[in-house]
């Protein structure tokens, strides 16, 4: 496989995993070609075109050639210089390197990350809110983001790639999209009854047993072993934590338990004010669920060999 196929793999699996629906990807698509006819000659040249074909802002090429052939993969959850250095030290001992995957995105990938945010907004709208109140309640949580990283060093796992001349893309929100989809169809189907039934589903899976092991398994974050599970909704993919103000609305909604990867202490805060149960998966475990998975449909395609690093297990299924 080549790294452009590669790259073109996890975005077309991405939208077919995408807990959003064909029209609203599509709508996705025609907003950023309307946006490209209304800018000038001068701003054309910056216009990311990748967006007319990739909806996830935060998975994209970050250095290499994309016609390069790829037998060898470095994968790892976060890639930063040291990983880029520990695969040049790989190709000194006879184990060369052709891409480095990063799950969490770097360079352009990560100064775009709030722009996938906006998916946040159709899944909302999706439970059952308003597509105005959702609107207005991301907007603000997305303007604060693309701040927070508009300041930030992104570049510098990127350069380490050039200077070395390492292969480097990052897939952040396809695999997310890979585990929303698998851990809402398990709990439709197998529709637990407790938050201890939740955990348990989770406890089948080899990466949250070997998140267990190492002391980072799933946990009930609010509520009991025995209180109800109700409506299960998986809250695992669009860029990052969304808007702390809408779990009142979920509840209205009818949402009665949230599966997650991560909260933070705002957010736990705001949802244990709205009686909504949480199940926190947790974050690294679920980052390995997506990866694992779309990885199986990568090696599916060509002949890769994975090694794994930087708290990435493989696991195939």
């Amino acid at each position: 496989m080549k790294i452009r196929d590669i790259y073109q793999l996890c975005v077309e699996e991405g939208m077919k995993a995408d807990p959003r629906t064909r029209e609203q990807v599509r709508k996705y698509f025609s907003d950023k070609r309307k946006e490209l006819r209304g800018l000038s000659a001068r701003d054309k040249k910056f216009f990311d075109k990748d967006c007319l074909f990739n909806p996830y802002a935060d998975t994209r090429v970050l250095y290499g050639d994309p016609q390069r052939e790829v037998r060898r993969i470095l994968v790892g959850i976060d890639i930063g210089p040291g990983e880029i250095v520990m695969a040049d030290q790989l190709a000194y001992r006879g184990d060369e390197i052709d891409l480095i995957i990063a799950h969490h995105p770097e360079g352009a990938a990560l100064a775009g990350l709030h722009d996938v945010m906006h998916m946040q907004t159709d899944f909302l709208t999706n439970i059952g809110l308003k597509e105005e109140s959702a609107r207005q309640m991301m907007k603000s949580r997305i303007d604060e983001i693309g701040r927070r990283l508009h300041s930030i060093n992104h570049t510098r796992a990127v350069d380490s790639a050039r200077l070395l001349d390492i292969p480097l893309m990052c897939c952040h929100t396809p695999a997310d999209n890979h585990v929303n989809t698998y851990l809402q169809r398990l709990v439709n189907r197998e529709k637990p009854k407790t938050l201890k039934s939740i955990v348990g589903l989770l406890m089948k899976e080899p990466e949250y047993v070997e998140a267990a092991r190492l002391k980072a398994g799933p946990e009930i974050l609010v509520g009991k072993e025995s209180s109800k599970a109700g409506r299960v909704h998986v809250d695992m993919t669009g860029g990052t934590e969304g808007s702390a103000t809408v779990f009142g609305r979920m509840s209205q909604c009818g949402v009665e338990t949230l599966l997650g990867m991560h909260y933070s202490e705002n957010h736990y805060k705001n949802i244990k004010a709205e009686h909504i149960n949480v199940v926190n998966a947790g974050h690294m475990a679920s980052d390995n669920l997506g990866m694992n998975l779309l990885l199986d449909k990568i090696e599916k395609k060509g002949k890769v060999e994975i090694i794994a690093c930087s708290g990435f297990r493989r696991f195939r299924r």
